[in-house]
């Protein structure tokens, strides 16, 4: 898993690299649910057993990745105006991932990976996500976050608002397991990007 410190400097890196500009950013406002969170259609119902949300998505060989989101979220609500009204984007989370969405200071009752049960947001400490958005990735099987805290299952966490192409990326990235062989991923952003112009692809610079 990359460390903390890794994944914010990795962050700090984004606005400088060359496949990151910005524009033609979507104008339609992402609606609030109640609880001041961004009503998602992609996001799974769930009892928030996360053992059994990452059983089902291993069943349909998708991952499970969790969204800790907040009320008042000025780069949530980024996430959702731009890059979740992205068809390509939301069709990809649809095809490979079970997606959740957690609530930073929520109340409802989550079961961890390791059968500790507890609110939204004493998980989020006991994960240590100290802000949002931030996107929690996890294995392929069960068997690999048997007994473990998601904090310490997670293989990617991502931090912050990323630019579509970033995002879509990362997506990629855990799809395709690129953690376990380059666990660099600006370097293996570098290749992905080499790999789709080789292939005759388009790379969307938003």
């Amino acid at each position: 898993m990359m460390s903390r410190r890794r994944a914010l400097q990795f962050a700090s890196m984004l606005a400088a690299c060359p496949f990151a500009k910005l524009a033609g950013a979507q104008t339609e406002e992402p609606r609030l649910g109640d609880d001041g969170l961004h009503i998602q259609p992609l996001f799974s119902s769930s009892f928030l057993d996360l053992k059994e949300d990452l059983a089902e998505a291993a069943s349909s060989a998708r991952r499970l990745v969790i969204f800790w989101e907040q009320r008042g979220c000025p780069y949530c609500r980024e996430l959702h105006r731009v890059n979740l009204a992205d068809p390509d984007i939301t069709s990809y989370i649809r095809t490979n991932f079970v997606a959740l969405q957690l609530n930073l200071y929520g109340s409802r009752e989550v079961t961890d990976f390791d059968g500790a049960k507890m609110e939204e947001r004493h998980l989020a400490a006991r994960w240590r996500i100290n802000f949002t958005p931030t996107l929690c990735f996890f294995p392929a099987t069960v068997a690999e976050v048997q007994g473990r805290t998601g904090g310490d299952a997670e293989v990617w966490r991502l931090l912050g608002y990323w630019r579509p192409f970033h995002f879509l990326s990362t997506l990629v990235y855990v799809k395709e397991e690129g953690y376990k062989t380059q666990p660099n991923f600006q370097r293996w952003l570098a290749d992905y990007a080499d790999r789709l112009r080789a292939e005759g692809k388009t790379i969307k610079l938003w």
